[in-house]
């Protein structure tokens, strides 16, 4: 089974009819889409009432992608965690996720690593540690240095990987330099496999810098072409695992939401509307210029 969704519902205007409120942007969502990237917990840990109101607001078959808190990947810049902040963090999460998890929304919780965090014997200790301290639930991992999948350590990160129950999270992006990692079609998991698709801008990707990188990363359309080669991708790994969940990240120009209904098409899904795309004005041939 393949799902297709998209990171985040807040930013997907052309997902929504006209005037929709912020509160009524998930229902709607789960009305077109059967998994979501939830992406605020990467910033803060949410309240136990917050996932209770997401799990409540979602159809019956619908499935959340959480990423994990920065705290817990060392995504903060400065001072780290100490070992008690992290514990603490660690319950705090875990408690938030509960009614998700009990309600049989969980799908994976992601922990993406950032681009400095290469593959060492420090690294394959903290994901060990990771993995222990999120006993009993999904987790999903992905990597942003290409260390991890260089010569003569890719069926090693794999291996690691399936050993310790890890879902692997692939990701498409562009191949620029070390902070960047290439397509991997292997799963690691059985059950569910995770593709991430960030785009391909290159020239972007590594701007961390700017103040407004994050709108230049994802500043990406994915082309028909690209397209029906992940189509063919997917039915590949969809012989090796039994669900895939494809989550589009590219909607720094609001490119998303076109580009998964677009695959679903490829996919023979029934796409969802765009009640929120604009119409192309009729020009009258009278009109005066």
């Amino acid at each position: 089974m393949i799902r297709v969704g998209l990171a985040g519902w807040g930013d997907h205007e052309k997902l929504y009819p006209p005037g929709t409120k912020p509160h009524e942007k998930l229902r709607e969502y789960g009305k077109r889409l059967s998994v979501v990237e939830v992406d605020s917990t990467f910033y803060a840990v949410q309240t136990p009432e917050r996932f209770e109101a997401w799990t409540r607001e979602t159809p019956e078959d619908f499935h959340f992608v959480v990423k994990a808190y920065q705290g817990m990947t060392g995504h903060q810049r400065g001072k780290p965690l100490s070992s008690e902040e992290l514990e603490a963090a660690y319950t705090a999460f875990r408690e938030s996720l509960e009614p998700a998890r009990g309600a049989g929304k969980l799908k994976a919780v992601l922990f993406q690593y950032p681009p400095w965090f290469d593959c060492t014997r420090d690294s394959v200790r903290i994901l060990r540690e990771t993995k222990a301290r999120m006993e009993g639930l999904p987790c999903a991992l992905e990597f942003r240095h290409q260390s991890w999948f260089a010569s003569g350590f890719r069926e090693k990160t794999l291996d690691f990987m399936a050993t310790e129950g890890w879902i692997h999270s692939i990701c498409d992006e562009p191949q620029a330099g070390a902070g960047s990692v290439p397509t991997v079609l292997h799963a690691t998991h059985p059950e569910v496999t995770i593709v991430r698709m960030h785009g391909r801008n290159a020239g972007g990707w590594n701007a961390g810098g700017s103040a407004n990188w994050r709108e230049v990363r994802y500043l990406y359309r994915y082309s028909a072409e690209e397209l029906a080669e992940w189509s063919e991708r997917l039915h590949e790994l969809e012989e090796q695992t039994k669900e895939i969940c494809v989550i589009f990240n590219n909607n720094s120009g609001g490119d998303a939401a076109d580009n998964a209904a677009d695959l679903m098409r490829l996919l023979g899904q029934a796409a969802p509307e765009l009640p929120g795309q604009a119409t192309p004005e009729q020009l009258d041939l009278f009109d005066s210029p």
